[in-house]
């Protein structure tokens, strides 16, 4: 009878668990449009966030532009097709390759940041603490946090995309001996706003679904060292898998509005 009922605690788990992110994301928005406001400590989250993680997007950027040019170049040369190399290279990492990566990225550096720093506040009862000395925690550990990582992850993408054009553009002058105005003026001929759109929209729905979830699962911890370690592992792993779902509802409405 046990075994019979395992599937079935699984999905009660799921709904449950999905029914206390809705109450923790509706629960943020109340907070972040209510006074005061963390001016300060948003500043401060955005430094940690958006610098901290500046060099390790950028170098990702950097060998997934050389990647992508050095693995598609030979495809392209035996279709006869070496011409497109830098509009298809333009348009694939501004619409898809630059926000899901660096989302990725993010989602691994800095959600579980997130969820290992409220986890250990959780468990030395800092939380507690703010809480019984009357300074509302939610809104300066959440709100701050899940805001800057809203504001600076499309600002990383934006830089992910340039950087990965770049080492596209090297691999394009080394071997195919283009130049940079030629390379440049055929990306930026072939993209247009609806492509740089819908891919910066859906990085601020990365960042806010990074941020939620690393703060939910930091700001609910369980006590003890292994909860700690357990919160920044589940932030990792259920914010990667919600980026792809997010990644496919937007790829779905912006294909809507080109058939429009």
């Amino acid at each position: 009878m046990s075994g019979e009922k395992e599937p079935y605690r699984g999905l009660l788990t799921f709904f449950d668990e999905t029914g206390k992110v809705s109450l923790f994301t509706a629960r943020f928005f109340r907070e972040a449009f209510r006074p005061p406001f963390e001016f300060r400590e948003l500043l401060r989250q955005s430094y940690i966030i958006g610098y901290q993680s500046l060099f390790l997007v950028a170098t990702t950027g950097f060998i997934m532009g050389l990647v992508f040019d050095l693995q598609t170049r030979p495809t392209m040369i035996e279709f006869g097709a070496e011409s497109y190399m830098p509009s298809m290279i333009g348009i694939s990492f501004v619409r898809e390759i630059g926000p899901v990566v660096t989302a990725l990225i993010c989602a691994g550096k800095i959600g579980s940041s997130i969820g290992a720093e409220l986890g250990s506040m959780r468990v030395t009862e800092q939380i507690d603490a703010m809480e019984v000395s009357g300074t509302n925690p939610f809104k300066f550990l959440v709100v701050t946090r899940v805001l800057a990582a809203m504001l600076m992850v499309p600002v990383l993408v934006l830089i992910a995309d340039a950087i990965g054009l770049f080492a596209a553009f090297l691999v394009e002058n080394l071997k195919g001996d283009v130049t940079f105005r030629l390379f440049f003026n055929q990306v930026f001929n072939n993209l247009e706003f609806g492509d740089l759109i819908p891919s910066t929209v859906k990085s601020f729905f990365f960042g806010l679904a990074i941020g939620l979830i690393g703060c939910y699962k930091g700001y609910y911890a369980a006590r003890g060292t292994a909860g700690v370690g357990s919160a920044a592992n589940q932030a990792v792993v259920v914010a990667s898998l919600l980026l792809f779902v997010i990644d496919l509802i937007a790829v779905l409405i912006a294909d809507i509005f080109y058939e429009l």
